[in-house]
């Protein structure tokens, strides 16, 4: 069997005068943020990531390479853009976004493994190291739907996933069924759930575009707690959902609430800890 040689980065985009460009390897913030939602669900949040300055002058080159932890795999990156840096002000810089390898930005797939949690690099150190792990054929926006059984996203990853009107593979399966879904709230110290039920309308898909939309989907407890905890911003860093179960479209709601009041019992989330009222 012949050996396939891997395809390099330096195969596929010849980069000239690499000691301009510093590679900004973005990872998931102290907030629990991951860059990669933030890439999925908004340019311009994802183009702030790059402004951001630490004490340390660390983009102290014309260009960067960015690049988002693509974090559902080991070792790759997705590559997000290339940046020239117009300005360095004491704390934040001022950035454009150029039209360098403009074919490739959200669908450029590079492996790399870093042993050290190093966030800027100069590219010329990596650039003969990046391997091209594959070239996705659209713009990422979100993992592919992976079935009603295997639902479980982040408040970020479901954020983008409801921007991205192109997004049908989640649509379309979502609008057609009501459910039972659990909303877990992650925090430091304590795990606390909430059981809720989507029927009538566009099902599941349109209850859950509504948690984006509010973050608290009109639910007294959930109100609070998102009102307590600074709003969006609360939800992004701590909210998961998870499809519990799904069913017909036209199932009668008193059979849904049925189900919903059984996974209450079951997951207890009406007892102390839990978020659901009755």
């Amino acid at each position: 069997m012949p050996i396939m040689l891997p395809i390099m980065l330096q195969d596929i985009w010849p980069i000239e005068n690499l000691c301009d460009y510093k590679i900004h390897f973005a990872r998931r913030n102290s907030d629990g943020v991951q860059p990669l939602d933030v890439f999925a669900r908004d340019p311009d949040e994802w183009k702030r990531w790059q402004e951001y300055r630490p004490q340390k002058d660390v983009f102290n080159r014309k260009f960067i390479f960015s690049l988002a932890k693509f974090y559902h795999e080991n070792d790759i990156w997705l590559f997000g853009g290339v940046y020239e840096v117009l300005t360095r002000h004491p704390n934040h810089y001022e950035v454009e976004l150029t039209q360098q390898g403009a074919g490739f930005i959200g669908r450029l797939k590079l492996r790399l493994h870093l042993e050290a949690k190093t966030s800027y690099v100069n590219l010329g150190t990596k650039y003969n190291d990046f391997k091209v792990q594959e070239i996705l054929r659209e713009r990422y926006t979100g993992r592919a739907f992976p079935g009603f059984d295997n639902i479980h996203l982040s408040f970020c990853e479901l954020e983008a996933l409801v921007r991205a009107e192109e997004r049908l593979d989640w649509r379309s399966p979502l609008q057609s069924v009501a459910g039972i879904y659990l909303i877990t709230v992650h925090t430091a110290n304590t795990v606390r759930q909430y059981v809720g039920a989507a029927y009538g309308g566009s099902g599941v898909w349109s209850r859950w575009a509504e948690y984006i939309r509010t973050g608290h989907g009109n639910n007294a407890r959930l109100v609070e707690l998102v009102d307590e905890g600074g709003g969006i911003d609360y939800c992004r860093q701590h909210f998961r959902f998870t499809l519990l179960e799904h069913m017909p479209l036209n199932t009668l709601p008193d059979d849904v609430r049925a189900r919903e009041d059984h996974w209450k019992r079951i997951l207890g989330t009406r007892g102390r800890g839990g978020l659901n009222r009755n």
